[in-house]
């Protein structure tokens, strides 16, 4: 057996176990959610109503069965793209419309993004504009919609292109060891992102406006110098123009840090209830939890690219993923893509470590704003932001240990009254 071939049935067979995986934790997830509909658990039936306990059960199961359906089309356009030779017709129409060369390998990249995002089209307004919508979250219109659809395209262009390129250039120019060039260029891309963003990128979405109440802000700013942290100022997002659901957090890297509210979460938590939620974000700054979550990325990034630095000479690669390629003219969107296609497929596996690891993090952040501000305030925030974002108070214990990045409520109440 060939090379090809037997690397074609490992991603057959990967695929097709991950996706019997996937049906068995959702199934698993509705029954359970929908067994326990009908009555509020009984550490939560002082502070949470039924009717609020079953709008979450049948939220939960709503976006279960919605994800159902985008795995089976996302299922669907993967084999499209790949074994039954979706990517590469499109690389020889290409090819064979402007040659090869760096503008073929940008437009082969640009046209696969506009497509699958064309096609993933029908799901994302779906799932705004019916599912959001029927449980009362949604705040979307059509026009702001279309405005932040544009915003995106265009800024999609103007970063991922220039990035592209350079990635492409460095594919070809850079030698046996140009992944760890590249990797080294992503980096710092990444790293100058996090910079940019709160100031040049986020406000071209939403509004940013300073937190004007004196009490929270004397509260904020005490709470921020107790626990050692400098951020370069508090803000308040209009996060209700486009949802219902309430957040906080911190944006930013070195000097630019800064703290955002969403609207909806000053509008529902107490003074003492949002700073002691502000307290658990900064729990995972003196955890370092930020810096090990940046290491991590650093280095499964660098493994990455070393891996597609192998895997793009050799033809196997292509070809067992449903493409021909010329071996002798450069091959780099399309290692590229395949790579981004197989890897999610492979893994998945290994999905629960660190959705582990995060919600021990999420432990250790409640620990902390615990030390710092009031556990009455902490639980009752949570129980609020939990109850106000439709989450259920159920969920499958197996569906958990595999997605959930923060432990369910009943956990962290229950480790917040033991601690």
């Amino acid at each position: 057996m060939s090379a090809a071939l037997l690397f074609t049935f490992a991603f057959a067979l990967a695929l097709a176990a991950g996706l019997v995986v996937k049906l068995w934790l959702a199934t698993r997830q509705v029954r359970h959610v929908a067994r326990h509909r009908d009555a509020v658990p009984a550490a939560f039936a002082q502070a949470i109503a039924l009717a609020a306990h079953q709008k979450a059960a049948d939220y939960t199961v709503a976006k279960t069965r919605f994800g159902l359906l985008e795995m089976a089309w996302g299922t669907a356009l993967l084999l499209g793209w790949t074994l039954l030779g979706g990517l590469d017709l499109l690389n020889k129409l290409l090819m064979n419309w402007m040659g090869g060369g760096m503008l073929q390998q940008l437009a082969l990249l640009s046209a696969f993004a506009l497509i699958s995002g064309l096609l993933d089209l029908p799901f994302t307004l779906w799932q705004t504009f019916r599912l959001e919508e029927r449980f009362g979250f949604n705040k979307m219109t059509w026009r702001l919609w279309l405005l932040d659809g544009a915003k995106s395209l265009l800024l999609g262009a103007l970063i991922g292109l220039p990035i592209a390129a350079l990635m492409l250039w460095l594919m070809g120019a850079a030698g046996n060891l140009w992944w760890l060039w590249a990797w080294g260029a992503w980096m710092a891309f990444n790293l100058l992102l996090m910079l940019v963003y709160p100031t040049f990128i986020a406000p071209l979405f939403n509004k940013f406006q300073p937190l004007d109440d004196a009490t929270l802000k004397a509260r904020v700013n005490a709470l921020m110098k107790r626990c050692g942290f400098a951020a370069k100022g508090l803000f308040v997002m209009d996060g209700s123009k486009r949802s219902a659901h309430a957040n906080a957090y911190f944006t930013g890297f070195g000097a630019s840090k800064r703290v955002v509210f969403y609207d909806t979460l000053l509008r529902q938590l107490s003074a003492g209830e949002v700073e002691a939620v502000l307290a658990h974000e900064l729990g995972h700054f003196k955890h370092r939890h930020v810096v090990k979550r940046m290491a991590a990325m650093f280095a499964l990034s660098l493994a990455g690219f070393a891996l597609l630095g192998w895997l793009s000479v050799h033809s196997w690669f292509y070809v067992g993923l449903g493409v021909q390629p010329n071996m002798a003219a450069p091959n780099d969107a399309l290692a590229i893509l395949l790579f981004m296609l197989a890897v999610p497929v492979f893994g998945f596996f290994v999905a629960p470590l660190p959705v582990r690891i995060s919600r021990k993090h999420e432990f250790e952040a409640d620990a902390y704003a615990i030390a710092q501000t009031s556990g009455a305030d902490l639980s009752a925030a949570l129980l609020k932001l939990y109850q106000d974002n439709a989450s259920t108070l159920t969920p499958d214990p197996v569906f958990v240990k595999f997605y959930y990045s923060h432990p369910p409520a009943s956990e962290r109440l229950a480790r917040m009254v033991a601690g």
